[in-house]
């Protein structure tokens, strides 16, 4: 990780900027700034502290400085000294009491906001109604000293988002919002977006490196079709395009020998259920009933290799460090429920660490497959979706044969992972990678804009 300096604040009205001298040498500066706001100050070495940089209470009013005492990075450029970087948190679905201020992900994001000494890095979480244009700044949420505080500042430097769901995101106001701090601040916003299943695999498909990972995916077109798939596969899996936590996915298999067709899914009540039907018409009349069937795709069906006769697959995250380079930040195992369709918790699966189900030998060789297509996948969807990607997370399989393969990859993936305990360590390094990722963007932006923005 890069350098980062303790930002202190003393009690005068100099307009006089005290730095280590490693961070003037013999360089020409004129003007501090935090966020979008900047001043005119005189820079001085520090008579004996090499590991802060001190501002004026003056200096801090005027650049809107938060009163805390906090590390952060140093840029400079066009003789600017850039502090921070200060990164705005984006979401919808605050409350209005001042301990629990954005609901049940209060504490989510209490402990992402934490990270920030170990990042250098300064976050806050704000929504649409934060944003004061006239002004150019944001009432913001602080988790600071165990508390949330409300403080102004400017304009962060680069935007996080964490919109919780497909309906925020596709509510015109907040598209309105992230287009005008994107286009007209010129702020790098990342993460945006919920990835659509077909989309990821079509844009994918278009990628060598990473074609032999996809499972053959549709969309759901005709009966025959599907005839034609199960015939070659044995079982499909019909899941709709949008979907997310394992709702309305569903198996069909079809039993040769016999003639039948068998759909596992989850009812309305949350129960397993598997039904038996003689042709594949009755089976889509009483499942599919009430269904958008042009809503859905048809992937292949894997055999997934097991732990105690139980489904197992991988879900594995990936992030973007402070330089802008992907790292494999967690792993762990989804073992099926009994009778589930799917690894998720919610349907009665299991989540394990791999060294957990299988010997040493395994564990080490499903690691390293997991890990190499995990990269690959997140260089391939870095290149081929647009705007700026800082996490993933994958669902992976691995099939009897030993070849990985990609079920979904999200763009804001679950935690639900990091309730085991011996995946916390991992649940810090994603959170702490996430806002990481905020420093190279904010070099980046000052360094090389056209990179970004082209």
């Amino acid at each position: 990780m890069r350098k980062h300096y303790l930002i202190e604040v003393v009690q005068n009205d100099q307009l006089i900027v005290f730095c280590p001298p490693e961070v003037i040498q013999d360089k020409k500066m004129k003007r501090i700034a935090f966020g979008s706001k900047s001043m005119e100050v005189e820079f001085l070495p520090h008579p004996d502290q090499n590991d802060r940089i001190v501002i004026s209470r003056k200096i801090q009013e005027a650049i809107q400085f938060p009163p805390f005492t906090i590390p952060l990075h140093a840029f400079l450029e066009n003789e600017i000294l850039y502090i921070g970087p200060l990164v705005g948190i984006f979401t919808a679905g605050f409350t209005s009491f001042p301990q629990q201020p954005i609901g049940e992900r209060t504490l989510f994001f209490s402990k992402l906001l934490s990270v920030n000494k170990s990042v250098g890095a300064l976050p806050f979480v704000f929504g649409e109604h934060h944003i004061d244009w006239e002004q150019g700044t944001i009432e913001g949420c602080f988790f600071h000293d165990h508390a949330w505080q409300t403080v102004e500042v400017p304009f962060p430097n680069v935007i996080y988002d964490r919109l919780p769901n497909r309906k925020s995101e596709g509510n015109p106001k907040l598209i309105k919002i992230r287009e005008r701090l994107q286009k007209e601040y010129l702020i790098p916003w990342y993460n945006p977006g919920f990835f659509n299943k077909l989309d990821i695999y079509e844009r994918l498909q278009q990628d060598a490196s990473v074609t032999h990972y996809l499972p053959e995916t549709y969309p759901f077109t005709s009966f025959s079709s599907i005839e034609t798939m199960l015939s070659k596969y044995g079982h499909i899996f019909i899941k709709p395009k949008n979907g997310s936590l394992g709702l309305g996915v569903h198996q069909v298999i079809y039993d040769k020998y016999s003639d039948d067709y068998y759909c596992r899914f989850q009812d309305k009540c949350e129960v397993n259920r598997l039904r038996k039907y003689s042709t594949l018409e009755r089976l889509f009349q009483s499942v599919f009933a009430n269904q958008s069937l042009d809503r859905m795709l048809v992937q292949q069906g894997i055999h997934l290799i097991r732990n105690e006769q139980r489904a197992v697959d991988f879900r594995v995250h990936t992030n973007k460090d402070d330089l802008g380079k992907w790292h494999v930040t967690a792993i762990a195992a989804k073992i099926a429920g009994q009778g589930s369709v799917t690894t998720h918790a919610r349907s009665g699966g299991d989540i394990k660490t791999i060294n957990e189900i299988f010997p040493k030998e395994e564990c080490d060789l499903f690691t390293e497959k997991l890990s190499n297509a995990a990269l690959l996948l997140s260089t391939a969807l870095d290149t081929n979706i647009e705007g700026i990607i800082g996490e993933i997370g994958f669902d992976l399989g691995i099939d009897r044969n030993g070849d990985v393969w990609l079920f979904e990859a999200n763009s804001k993936p679950g935690r639900s992972i990091f309730s085991h305990p011996e995946l916390k360590e991992f649940d810090f390094l994603t959170r702490k990678l996430s806002i990481a990722f905020a420093v190279f963007l904010t070099e980046q932006s000052l360094l090389h804009p056209e990179e970004l923005f082209k």
